[in-house]
């Protein structure tokens, strides 16, 4: 198999991209989750699954033999895999009613209170603006943005971070093994949803991203935000954590995932091959699910879902997923396993260019190096700026170009050029 060759992705010309792009596919959506009047699916035991060797077809419905054939079919397939993948990892994420939410803006400072009963949440979240009046494109990061300052700063776009321990404290991420099971339950997200208590960080961390989404559209035109170019990115755990928010919301335009391990833009399946890396087995407890570790080792193979399908959530919207093949731990074997296989769900509507991955190394976890730049500004330029942009990013490293991706998706034929 060749190594995908690297197209660099500058900008080329001040064009407008209209929200809705080739063949009438939205680039974003006005609502959070557009499936929520489907059902959910039929949910299977570890007992009851039976193993599937290679990664589950994400365009067949579940239970069933039936699959998507046209975009309409999307969205109630998206709404089966949402379901999934929370009752299955993270645990339900809430639809929040805007009735219940208050919201303001002042001295740049956003303000996010949501009622329930007698119980309150308050979010905070700083926005820093470029200069102009506005309507600016916002990138949010997740408790950081490790993307370099001036991608957005020479760019009028306004950026913003999600401070997670208003929701759920990172301290309750405990050790590897499941360390502080006292903790979970006991944080804010908790007061307001305690019959989530068995929920994971990961449901909860989206949650509240969504919530100050929320506050900007209930604070309007005073925002000076651009809604409908608003991005999410994080770097490692927070990688993670912008992967979950991005696909969760379809509020949110752009996602670009920096090298997010296990439990991001890594298939379960493969991970469990490899050797020292963040498998469904040896990650964090809190994170997800008690009930996850069900499905653990011997039993990754019966999950109904993996995470190429996490992945496939962000469509039609942007995704850029970035690597770093010097640290083991991150199973980016898997993570480029799981990109191949979730571009299939784009390339299948015609916009492939949406979805793109650049997986190498020679550069520090978390430090985004000067060969990724082209990619990233791309991704930032058509998606939050509306110019046309080469967003076509199929990139890994040599250490990945020999790695049999085709025997994990027998439901594609992958074209390697």
């Amino acid at each position: 198999m060749k190594v995908f060759k690297f197209f660099f992705a500058t900008a080329l010309t001040l064009a407008s991209i209209p929200v809705t792009a080739q063949k009438d596919i939205p680039l974003v959506y006005h609502q959070e989750f557009a499936g929520a009047k489907y059902p959910a699916p039929a949910f299977v035991t570890v007992d009851q699954a039976r193993p599937l060797a290679t990664l589950p077809n994400p365009f067949e419905f579940s239970g069933s033999r039936k699959q998507v054939k046209k975009f309409k079919d999307w969205e109630r397939r998206r709404a089966e895999i949402v379901r999934e993948l929370c009752h299955y990892e993270v645990g339900e994420k809430p639809l929040t009613d805007k009735k219940d939410i208050e919201a303001r803006l002042e001295d740049n400072v956003l303000t996010v209170t949501v009622h329930r009963g007698d119980e309150t949440l308050t979010l905070t979240a700083r926005i820093d603006y470029p200069e102009g009046d506005g309507p600016f494109p916002l990138m949010i990061g997740t408790s950081n943005n490790s993307l370099p300052r001036q991608f957005f700063s020479e760019r009028k776009i306004a950026t913003m971070n999600f401070s997670e321990r208003q929701v759920n404290s990172y301290s309750q991420m405990g050790g590897f093994g499941g360390g502080q099971k006292k903790d979970r339950g006991s944080y804010d997200f908790d007061r307001l949803y305690p019959s989530l208590v068995n929920n994971g960080a990961y449901s909860e961390w989206a949650w509240g991203v969504s919530r100050l989404i929320d506050g900007l559209e209930l604070v309007g035109a005073a925002s000076r935000i651009d809604m409908e170019h608003i991005g999410v990115t994080g770097c490692s755990y927070a990688g993670k954590m912008a992967l979950w928010s991005g696909a969760l919301d379809e509020r949110i335009a752009l996602t670009i995932v920096q090298e997010p391990g296990g439990g991001g833009a890594a298939a379960w399946r493969v991970s469990e091959t490899l050797g020292h890396v963040e498998t469904l087995g040896r990650t964090d407890h809190h994170w997800f699910k008690e009930s996850m570790w069900d499905w653990k080792e011997e039993n990754v193979s019966k999950l109904p879902y993996d995470h190429h399908e996490l992945c496939a959530l962000v469509c039609p919207r942007a995704l850029l997923v970035l690597g770093n093949t010097d640290y083991e731990w991150l199973a980016d074997e898997a993570a480029y396993v799981s990109c191949v296989a979730a571009r299939e769900v784009w390339k299948k509507f015609g916009i492939e260019d949406r979805m793109g991955f650049s997986i190498q190394g020679k550069h520090g976890h978390c430090q985004l190096p000067k060969s990724q730049y082209p990619e990233v500004e791309a991704f930032i330029d058509r998606f939050l700026l509306g110019k046309e942009a080469d967003t076509v990013v199929q990139y890994v490293d040599e250490t990945l170009a020999d790695k049999e991706v085709q025997k994990w998706i027998p439901w594609a034929k992958v074209d390697f050029k």
